[in-house]
């Protein structure tokens, strides 16, 4: 049986919270807590510019992949902007196409939602991860003859250690 995605709508939000402590938990952080990412994930799932996918290995299977995705209007390219967040998917599921999945159908949402970018960030130390998303058309430069683009980030709620 073929990967189902497909988007999460408001009555799965306890799904795709669970699915963001397993990505917190997979990353060594043991904060925010389970309730945190509860009610964010209530609050963002009835938002408009804010989609979560879910995925699993097959029609028959419990959800075993997310992806977070945001939308913005954007100056630059004249449309929307889509930013991808938070691609997780299961020990237990990967190498089966769930996130392949996710992707697909995080393309075809952009696109139908009239973006013209799509953009994330990734640890360059994740191989698996730098090799799907290439394999999409994302890539570090701008061009061939440019110097890397890097998605870099601020906290504001951390110490300077954050």
């Amino acid at each position: 049986m073929p990967v189902h995605a497909w988007k999460a709508g408001p009555n799965e939000a306890e799904i795709v919270a669970r699915l963001l402590v397993a990505f917190r938990d997979h990353l060594g952080y043991d904060w925010p807590s389970e309730n945190a990412f509860l009610a964010g994930v209530e609050r963002l799932i009835e938002e408009r510019d804010t989609e979560f996918l879910l995925a699993a290995p097959d029609e028959d299977s419990a959800p075993s992949g997310v992806v977070q995705l945001r939308f913005r209007r954007g100056i630059w390219r004249a449309g929307g902007d889509c930013l991808v967040e938070d691609v997780f998917v299961t020990d237990e599921a990967r190498g089966r196409g769930v996130a392949r999945a996710m992707l697909e159908l995080a393309t075809e949402r952009a696109l139908e939602r009239g973006c013209r970018r799509m953009e994330l960030d990734v640890s360059e130390a994740n191989e698996a991860g730098l090799a799907l998303y290439r394999s999409f058309g994302f890539r570090e430069r701008a061009s061939d003859d440019a110097p890397r683009d890097l998605y870099m980030r601020r906290h504001l709620d951390a110490g300077p250690e954050a």
